[in-house]
């Protein structure tokens, strides 16, 4: 009898999955199930290490999502190195080039059925330029006979630009690409323990992205050369799914090495992407509030308008995928003020469904982080094997960005602005 139920409850995952369409792009927009497709989304990037960890409170956290009306999600598909890689999530799915951890690979199946039960979509990274995942400084550091890597804060010493400078040789290193094409080909072929569906046939999957924020640094001809080689490389191997960079845009630094509209020039780049960190990028000071947040939105809103007119001339949807903004006065405790925090949200999402209203490029947006019932072992500790995963990476002081089950008013602007999106 239970044999008969499980079988049963295959099939209609199944039929759920091949009830939906996949997301396509038609005419500048992205398109899902014949009608344009909008949304308000979030960044999930933990899903896989959580299913392995705790599958009751990931349900409970795509329950709370899905409640809001958030149904896209940006998860990864990708970590690389040890157990002895700090300021990374841990376990890594890629221990060394080649050498899996199926634990991982069966979580990345559940987190993906428990999506297409909820009609969620999912925006599947399979790279990173940060150090938070190994991503590209690891396969440059295996390609050269584990060179150590010059990790930047909070590493003693740490160099952002000697950081950036060492990842971005991963685009000259034909060994270190030539893994990560072993690792794409894996995922897209995969077929799903679960539902026995294939990854490239899922359409819970919305997009194939190649990486997390990579950057050109000072290698930037090789760096477009990968985006555009790459991207051909997985629609060779995946006609059915979209494909887009992870691209933060062009960034105020003068050494990251983007060029926004160059960079999503490939015919096999489907979308585009942008992140926006008035914090980061030093426009806004939380400790200076008064003095600093009228100006950072004026700032914010002219960076939105300046992406989406590129993707206009270049006629191709666009996506704010990552946005976000510490507690009031820069506070990590849990219980401290979001007063400015759910002001800032509301602009952001406001403008973009504005934009959205007028001009069809304009798709969604992703705030930075989902952290839902997680908590930091202390505020601002740096995250530990054993810590609760939360939003913020384990590089970064835990309780930054992460938006909590508890920040009610928070997810009544997410709840609001998810509705409108959705319609």
């Amino acid at each position: 009898m239970k044999k008969n139920i499980y079988i049963l409850v295959l099939l209609l995952i199944q039929l759920v999955s091949s009830a939906q369409s996949f997301i396509k792009v038609e005419n500048g927009k992205l398109i899902k199930d014949g009608k344009p497709y909008h949304f308000v989304g979030t960044n999930f990037w933990y899903g896989m290490n959580l299913a392995a960890k705790d599958q009751e409170r990931l349900l409970r956290e795509l329950d709370r999502l899905n409640h809001l009306g958030v149904k896209n999600l940006r998860i990864m598909a990708s970590s690389e190195g040890s157990l002895e890689t700090p300021w990374s999530v841990q376990p890594t799915m890629q221990k060394e080039p080649g050498i899996y951890n199926d634990e991982l690979w069966t979580a990345l199946d559940f987190l993906l059925t428990e999506m297409s039960k909820r009609e969620m979509t999912a925006v599947v990274c399979l790279n990173n330029f940060w150090p938070w995942s190994g991503g590209f400084a690891q396969y440059v550091s295996w390609a050269n006979k584990d060179e150590i890597i010059p990790y930047p804060p909070p590493a003693e010493n740490g160099d952002w630009k000697k950081y950036q400078q060492y990842s971005a040789r991963f685009y000259s290193n034909k060994s270190a690409k030539n893994w990560f094409e072993n690792h794409i080909k894996k995922v897209i072929n995969r077929v799903n323990s679960i539902t026995k569906i294939p990854y490239k046939k899922d359409t819970t999957i919305m997009a194939w992205q190649l990486a997390n924020e990579p950057e050109g640094s000072n290698n930037i001809q090789d760096y477009q050369k990968w985006i555009h080689e790459t991207a051909k490389f997985i629609k060779k191997l995946d006609s059915n799914h979209l494909v887009s960079i992870g691209s933060e845009g062009n960034t105020p630094s003068p050494t990251n090495g983007t060029n926004f509209e160059k960079d999503h020039q490939s015919p096999y780049v489907d979308y585009c992407t942008f992140h926006l960190w008035v914090q980061n990028w030093g426009w806004y000071d939380p400790l200076k509030a008064k003095e600093t947040y009228s100006a950072a939105l004026e700032k914010a809103n002219n960076y939105i308008e300046e992406h989406v007119k590129v993707a206009k001339k270049l006629n191709k949807p666009i996506v704010l995928e990552e946005f976000g903004i510490s507690r009031d006065g820069n506070s990590y405790d849990v219980a401290s003020s979001i007063q400015i925090r759910d002001d800032y949200y509301a602009f952001i999402f406001n403008k973009i469904y504005s934009l959205s209203q007028t001009i069809p490029q304009v798709s969604g947006v992703n705030f930075w982080a989902w952290g839902g019932e997680g908590r930091p072992s202390t505020p601002m500790s740096l995250w530990k094997i054993g810590d609760d995963l939360i939003g913020d990476p384990p590089h970064e002081y835990q309780g930054w960005y992460s938006v909590y089950e508890n920040d009610k008013s928070t997810q009544e602007i997410i709840r609001s602005y998810a509705s409108k999106l959705n319609k």
